[in-house]
């Protein structure tokens, strides 16, 4: 991968399980234990997504099998308890469903997914039709991006633009993508702003820096 920012059409899965509105409670058990996954899309019609059924969804079933709850759990886990005598997608899923595009930057992505508490979103169209899933640990693929990629990235996105030569002396380290920038620099105003936007910079871990101000004697002429 080059250059950033990555969208989510980058690192999502293409080949996604889904079942319809009809589909039995066994038949979604048996997806999710065949394709590994811990939710499924529900469709319709061509393959608008309308709904997930998740792993959430389908514990209300064992968790109330042999249980006669009280007045004041009936009442405060009402959803849940629909949920224990529900029998297909439909009756089970969550709607509407909470998706993401294929042009998101995994940044929105994971904000979707930080703030709704999900492990995985279904990816749909402007059409509302599936074109595939991404999952946290697809967001977390940017980490696996080599340490000199970065440098170059850095290099050549960042401090060729915010400090270019002459007047400026940077030499950019990585290390398990963690940045560190040494030497000197013309304005050390926009130290901050380079650093900013070098965490910006997809599969950064951290930033490091030691940059002084290089004072230009022609300036003071």
């Amino acid at each position: 991968m080059h250059g950033t920012p990555h969208i989510v059409s980058d690192v999502m899965t293409h080949t996604v399980a889904a079942v319809g509105r009809r589909a039995t409670f066994k038949e979604i058990v048996r997806l999710m234990q065949d394709w590994k996954v811990s939710a499924l899309p529900v469709l319709e019609g061509e393959g608008r997504v309308v709904g997930v059924v998740s792993e959430a969804d389908l514990l209300p079933k064992e968790e109330f099998r042999d249980s006669d709850p009280d007045r004041y759990t009936q009442l405060r886990r009402l959803s849940d308890l629909a949920k224990a005598g529900a029998i297909t997608a439909e009756e089970l899923m969550t709607s509407p469903a909470l998706t993401t595009r294929p042009d998101a930057t995994l940044a929105q992505a994971a904000r979707i997914m930080a703030h709704a508490k999900v492990k995985r979103l279904p990816v749909v169209n402007r059409l509302g039709m599936l074109e595939g899933i991404v999952s946290r640990t697809d967001l977390l693929k940017v980490f696996l991006r080599g340490d000199e990629e970065i440098a170059e990235e850095v290099r050549r996105e960042i401090l060729a633009h915010l400090f270019p030569a002459p007047g400026s002396a940077i030499r950019v380290q990585v290390h398990d993508g963690v940045v560190r920038l040494t030497g000197r620099v013309r304005d050390t105003s926009l130290i901050p702003v380079a650093a900013r936007l070098v965490r910006a910079v997809e599969g950064v871990v951290d930033v490091d820096f030691e940059l002084e101000g290089h004072l230009d004697p022609w300036a003071a002429r």
